[in-house]
Protein backbone atom coordinates (compact mmCIF):
# COMPACT_ATOMS: atom_id res chain seq x y z
CA UNK A 1 0.00 0.00 0.00
CA UNK A 2 1.73 3.03 -0.76
CA UNK A 3 2.61 6.55 1.18
CA UNK A 4 -0.84 8.55 0.19
CA UNK A 5 -3.12 5.88 0.73
CA UNK A 6 -1.71 4.53 4.73
CA UNK A 7 -2.06 8.48 5.35
CA UNK A 8 -5.58 9.03 3.80
CA UNK A 9 -7.08 5.87 5.56
CA UNK A 10 -5.11 7.44 8.68
CA UNK A 11 -6.72 11.03 8.56
CA UNK A 12 -10.33 9.47 7.83
CA UNK A 13 -10.33 8.34 11.22
CA UNK A 14 -12.86 10.65 13.58
CA UNK A 15 -10.17 10.56 16.65
CA UNK A 16 -7.28 11.60 14.59
CA UNK A 17 -8.94 14.11 13.06
CA UNK A 18 -9.66 16.04 16.16
CA UNK A 19 -6.00 15.24 17.48
CA UNK A 20 -4.63 16.63 14.17
CA UNK A 21 -7.46 19.59 14.56
CA UNK A 22 -5.82 20.26 18.20
CA UNK A 23 -2.47 20.11 16.76
CA UNK A 24 -2.96 22.49 14.31
CA UNK A 25 -1.73 25.92 16.59
CA UNK A 26 0.88 24.56 18.35
CA UNK A 27 2.94 21.58 20.07
CA UNK A 28 0.81 19.73 23.02
CA UNK A 29 1.34 17.05 24.98
CA UNK A 30 -0.18 13.93 26.01
CA UNK A 31 -1.78 15.24 28.73
CA UNK A 32 -2.84 18.49 27.27
CA UNK A 33 -4.73 16.33 24.48
CA UNK A 34 -5.83 13.72 27.26
CA UNK A 35 -7.69 16.39 29.16
CA UNK A 36 -8.90 18.36 26.21
CA UNK A 37 -10.51 15.13 24.37
CA UNK A 38 -11.11 13.43 27.52
CA UNK A 39 -10.04 10.42 26.17
CA UNK A 40 -7.47 7.42 27.87
CA UNK A 41 -4.19 8.33 27.93
CA UNK A 42 -3.32 4.56 26.34
CA UNK A 43 -5.45 5.43 23.33
CA UNK A 44 -3.88 8.98 22.28
CA UNK A 45 -0.99 7.57 22.63
CA UNK A 46 -1.80 4.74 20.14
CA UNK A 47 -3.39 7.25 17.54
CA UNK A 48 -0.17 9.53 18.18
CA UNK A 49 1.93 7.02 17.47
CA UNK A 50 0.50 5.75 14.39
CA UNK A 51 0.88 9.53 13.03
CA UNK A 52 4.35 9.29 14.09
CA UNK A 53 5.15 6.75 11.97
CA UNK A 54 3.35 7.82 8.83
CA UNK A 55 5.74 11.12 9.10
CA UNK A 56 2.77 13.54 10.23
CA UNK A 57 3.51 14.58 13.52
CA UNK A 58 7.11 14.35 15.81
CA UNK A 59 7.82 14.27 19.49
CA UNK A 60 10.33 15.67 21.52
CA UNK A 61 10.64 15.09 25.65
CA UNK A 62 10.48 17.69 28.29
CA UNK A 63 11.25 16.46 31.44
CA UNK A 64 8.53 14.10 31.95
CA UNK A 65 6.10 15.04 29.34
CA UNK A 66 6.37 14.27 25.83
CA UNK A 67 4.99 17.15 23.21
CA UNK A 68 3.57 16.30 19.76
CA UNK A 69 3.77 18.87 17.01
CA UNK A 70 2.37 18.64 13.02
CA UNK A 71 5.63 18.51 10.49
CA UNK A 72 5.43 20.24 7.47
CA UNK A 73 5.10 18.34 4.56
CA UNK A 74 7.18 18.86 1.60
CA UNK A 75 5.15 15.74 -0.32
CA UNK A 76 2.35 18.18 -2.06
CA UNK A 77 -0.36 15.30 -1.88
CA UNK A 78 0.24 14.41 1.57
CA UNK A 79 -0.24 18.26 2.12
CA UNK A 80 -3.40 18.52 0.41
CA UNK A 81 -4.51 15.99 2.54
CA UNK A 82 -3.14 16.98 5.97
CA UNK A 83 -5.26 20.57 4.45
CA UNK A 84 -8.41 18.39 3.75
CA UNK A 85 -8.34 17.02 6.88
CA UNK A 86 -8.06 20.14 8.71
CA UNK A 87 -11.59 20.96 7.22
CA UNK A 88 -12.95 17.89 7.86
CA UNK A 89 -12.03 18.43 11.52
CA UNK A 90 -13.78 21.36 11.06
CA UNK A 91 -17.18 19.54 10.83
CA UNK A 92 -16.83 17.44 13.59
CA UNK A 93 -19.29 17.56 16.73
CA UNK A 94 -16.41 18.04 18.80
CA UNK A 95 -14.53 20.48 17.33
CA UNK A 96 -15.81 23.59 19.00
CA UNK A 97 -15.24 22.81 22.89
CA UNK A 98 -12.04 20.98 21.84
CA UNK A 99 -10.46 24.39 20.24
CA UNK A 100 -12.39 26.12 23.07
CA UNK A 101 -10.56 23.66 25.87
CA UNK A 102 -7.43 24.06 23.76
CA UNK A 103 -7.44 28.36 24.43
CA UNK A 104 -7.69 27.67 27.77
CA UNK A 105 -4.86 25.13 28.10
CA UNK A 106 -2.72 27.38 26.13
CA UNK A 107 -3.47 30.11 28.68
CA UNK A 108 -2.73 28.55 31.50
CA UNK A 109 0.73 27.77 29.81
CA UNK A 110 1.30 31.83 29.41
CA UNK A 111 -0.07 31.75 33.09
CA UNK A 112 3.27 30.98 34.72
CA UNK A 113 2.21 32.49 38.41
CA UNK A 114 -0.50 29.34 38.20
CA UNK A 115 1.93 26.89 37.71
CA UNK A 116 4.21 28.66 40.88
CA UNK A 117 1.31 28.50 42.72
CA UNK A 118 0.37 24.58 41.83
CA UNK A 119 4.21 24.07 43.39
CA UNK A 120 3.99 25.17 46.31
CA UNK A 121 0.32 23.89 46.58
CA UNK A 122 1.77 20.50 46.11
CA UNK A 123 4.39 20.95 48.52
CA UNK A 124 2.61 22.38 51.23
CA UNK A 125 0.51 19.24 52.81
CA UNK A 126 3.72 16.61 52.18
CA UNK A 127 5.84 19.03 54.76
CA UNK A 128 4.55 19.27 58.44
CA UNK A 129 5.03 22.64 59.88
CA UNK A 130 4.20 23.89 63.26
CA UNK A 131 1.60 27.10 63.03
CA UNK A 132 1.67 26.70 58.73
CA UNK A 133 -2.47 26.10 57.65
CA UNK A 134 -4.55 26.77 54.76
CA UNK A 135 -6.65 29.13 57.32
CA UNK A 136 -3.69 30.92 58.78
CA UNK A 137 -2.89 31.92 55.00
CA UNK A 138 -6.28 32.61 54.22
CA UNK A 139 -6.74 35.10 57.29
CA UNK A 140 -2.98 37.00 55.89
CA UNK A 141 -4.32 37.31 52.23
CA UNK A 142 -7.46 38.37 53.44
CA UNK A 143 -5.19 41.33 55.06
CA UNK A 144 -4.00 42.84 52.17
CA UNK A 145 -6.72 42.53 49.89
CA UNK A 146 -7.73 46.42 48.45
CA UNK A 147 -10.54 48.29 49.42
CA UNK A 148 -12.66 46.98 46.94
CA UNK A 149 -16.54 46.18 46.49
CA UNK A 150 -17.75 43.14 46.52
CA UNK A 151 -21.06 40.90 45.31
CA UNK A 152 -21.21 37.65 46.71
CA UNK A 153 -23.99 35.88 44.93
CA UNK A 154 -25.85 33.08 46.10
CA UNK A 155 -23.91 33.56 49.25
CA UNK A 156 -26.26 31.28 52.12
CA UNK A 157 -25.57 32.47 55.27
CA UNK A 158 -22.58 34.75 54.24
CA UNK A 159 -19.37 33.08 55.25
CA UNK A 160 -17.38 34.05 52.72
CA UNK A 161 -19.50 37.30 53.03
CA UNK A 162 -18.73 37.93 56.44
CA UNK A 163 -14.61 37.31 55.75
CA UNK A 164 -14.50 39.77 53.08
CA UNK A 165 -16.50 42.40 54.81
CA UNK A 166 -13.50 42.22 57.34
CA UNK A 167 -11.64 43.84 55.07
CA UNK A 168 -13.28 45.12 51.49
CA UNK A 169 -14.60 48.25 51.26
CA UNK A 170 -17.96 47.02 50.86
CA UNK A 171 -19.62 43.15 50.43
CA UNK A 172 -23.29 42.66 49.12
CA UNK A 173 -24.09 38.93 49.81
CA UNK A 174 -27.05 37.99 47.79
CA UNK A 175 -29.35 34.28 48.16
CA UNK A 176 -32.78 34.13 47.15
CA UNK A 177 -34.30 33.30 50.50
CA UNK A 178 -36.31 35.28 53.41
CA UNK A 179 -34.75 33.68 56.35
CA UNK A 180 -31.11 33.32 55.18
CA UNK A 181 -31.03 37.19 54.14
CA UNK A 182 -32.73 37.75 57.52
CA UNK A 183 -30.36 35.75 59.52
CA UNK A 184 -27.13 37.44 57.66
CA UNK A 185 -28.80 40.83 58.23
CA UNK A 186 -29.18 40.19 61.99
CA UNK A 187 -25.88 38.68 62.42
CA UNK A 188 -23.67 41.61 60.45
CA UNK A 189 -25.59 43.98 63.04
CA UNK A 190 -24.46 41.90 65.86
CA UNK A 191 -21.29 42.19 65.15
CA UNK A 192 -21.02 45.55 63.94
CA UNK A 193 -20.18 44.88 60.14
CA UNK A 194 -21.73 48.05 58.86
CA UNK A 195 -20.43 47.48 55.34
CA UNK A 196 -21.42 43.77 55.13
CA UNK A 197 -25.19 44.22 53.21
CA UNK A 198 -27.68 41.16 52.16
CA UNK A 199 -30.21 41.66 50.14
CA UNK A 200 -33.10 39.19 48.44
CA UNK A 201 -32.50 38.17 45.36
CA UNK A 202 -31.52 35.92 42.44
CA UNK A 203 -27.75 34.98 41.76
CA UNK A 204 -29.16 35.05 37.72
CA UNK A 205 -30.89 38.62 38.04
CA UNK A 206 -28.95 40.24 40.87
CA UNK A 207 -30.52 43.41 42.55
CA UNK A 208 -27.32 45.25 41.89
CA UNK A 209 -27.19 48.54 40.29
CA UNK A 210 -25.14 47.93 37.16
CA UNK A 211 -21.03 48.49 36.34
CA UNK A 212 -20.53 49.21 40.46
CA UNK A 213 -18.77 46.32 42.17
CA UNK A 214 -15.43 45.55 41.82
CA UNK A 215 -15.79 41.68 42.01
CA UNK A 216 -18.00 38.78 41.37
CA UNK A 217 -18.15 35.86 43.56
CA UNK A 218 -19.97 32.36 42.76
CA UNK A 219 -19.08 30.28 45.33
CA UNK A 220 -20.37 26.69 45.01
CA UNK A 221 -23.47 28.71 44.03
CA UNK A 222 -23.52 28.25 40.22
CA UNK A 223 -24.87 24.73 40.29
CA UNK A 224 -28.12 25.56 42.28
CA UNK A 225 -28.89 28.19 38.78
CA UNK A 226 -31.48 27.34 36.73
CA UNK A 227 -29.85 29.35 33.76
CA UNK A 228 -25.75 29.65 34.80
CA UNK A 229 -24.91 31.01 31.22
CA UNK A 230 -27.28 34.27 32.42
CA UNK A 231 -26.02 34.12 35.70
CA UNK A 232 -22.57 34.85 34.35
CA UNK A 233 -23.65 37.08 32.05
CA UNK A 234 -25.38 39.55 34.58
CA UNK A 235 -22.63 39.04 36.56
CA UNK A 236 -20.57 41.04 33.75
CA UNK A 237 -23.50 43.40 33.55
CA UNK A 238 -23.13 44.38 37.56
CA UNK A 239 -18.90 44.62 37.32
CA UNK A 240 -16.80 47.82 36.50
CA UNK A 241 -15.04 48.24 33.72
CA UNK A 242 -11.42 46.17 34.57
CA UNK A 243 -13.67 44.17 37.24
CA UNK A 244 -13.20 40.53 38.10
CA UNK A 245 -15.37 37.29 37.95
CA UNK A 246 -14.37 34.77 40.74
CA UNK A 247 -16.59 31.11 40.16
CA UNK A 248 -15.65 28.10 42.37
CA UNK A 249 -17.60 24.88 41.76
CA UNK A 250 -17.93 21.42 41.95
CA UNK A 251 -16.20 19.99 38.43
CA UNK A 252 -18.62 17.85 36.12
CA UNK A 253 -19.20 14.69 38.02
CA UNK A 254 -21.45 11.59 38.23
CA UNK A 255 -22.65 11.81 41.67
CA UNK A 256 -27.06 12.08 40.88
CA UNK A 257 -27.80 11.92 44.58
CA UNK A 258 -26.20 15.44 44.85
CA UNK A 259 -29.73 15.76 43.25
CA UNK A 260 -30.97 15.22 46.50
CA UNK A 261 -28.88 15.26 48.99
CA UNK A 262 -27.65 19.04 48.22
CA UNK A 263 -30.58 20.16 45.97
CA UNK A 264 -27.84 20.60 43.60
CA UNK A 265 -29.64 21.84 40.05
CA UNK A 266 -26.42 20.70 37.94
CA UNK A 267 -23.62 17.97 38.37
CA UNK A 268 -21.32 20.32 38.39
CA UNK A 269 -19.13 21.82 35.28
CA UNK A 270 -16.96 21.10 32.23
CA UNK A 271 -14.09 23.74 32.14
CA UNK A 272 -15.30 23.82 28.70
CA UNK A 273 -18.81 24.95 29.69
CA UNK A 274 -17.32 27.68 32.05
CA UNK A 275 -14.90 29.08 29.62
CA UNK A 276 -18.07 29.00 26.98
CA UNK A 277 -20.11 30.78 29.17
CA UNK A 278 -17.47 33.25 30.10
CA UNK A 279 -16.37 34.31 26.36
CA UNK A 280 -20.21 34.42 25.46
CA UNK A 281 -20.65 36.88 28.58
CA UNK A 282 -17.89 39.20 27.13
CA UNK A 283 -15.19 38.43 29.48
CA UNK A 284 -11.32 38.32 28.87
CA UNK A 285 -8.58 37.07 30.55
CA UNK A 286 -9.67 34.14 31.23
CA UNK A 287 -8.57 31.51 33.83
CA UNK A 288 -9.57 27.87 34.57
CA UNK A 289 -8.06 25.36 36.13
CA UNK A 290 -8.80 22.86 39.06
CA UNK A 291 -7.94 23.63 42.60
CA UNK A 292 -8.72 20.51 44.86
CA UNK A 293 -9.70 17.12 44.82
CA UNK A 294 -11.45 15.00 48.03
CA UNK A 295 -9.61 11.88 47.55
CA UNK A 296 -12.88 10.16 49.55
CA UNK A 297 -15.61 9.05 46.94
CA UNK A 298 -17.49 10.24 45.27
CA UNK A 299 -13.71 11.93 45.11
CA UNK A 300 -15.28 15.82 44.09
CA UNK A 301 -13.13 18.07 42.75
CA UNK A 302 -13.31 22.01 42.54
CA UNK A 303 -12.86 23.97 39.85
CA UNK A 304 -11.69 27.78 40.10
CA UNK A 305 -13.01 30.08 36.64
CA UNK A 306 -11.89 33.98 36.86
CA UNK A 307 -12.20 36.67 33.89
CA UNK A 308 -11.90 39.79 33.79
CA UNK A 309 -14.55 42.64 32.30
Amino acid sequence: MSAPIKILRALADPTRLRIIALLERDELSVKEIQEITRLAQSRISTHLGLLQELGLVQSRRDGKHTFYRLLEQRDRTVRDAVQLAFRVAHQLPEYNDDQLSLRRILARRRAQEQVYFDQIAGRFDRVYGPGRSWQAFGQLLLRILPPLVVADLGSGEGLLSELLARRCKKVIAVDNSEKIVAFGTAKAKKIGLKNLEFRLGDLQDPPIEPSSVDVVILSQALHHAEDPAKAIANSYKILRRGGQIMILDLLKHKFTKAHELYGDRWLGFTECELQRWLEAAGFKNIEISIVAREEQPPHFATVLACGQK
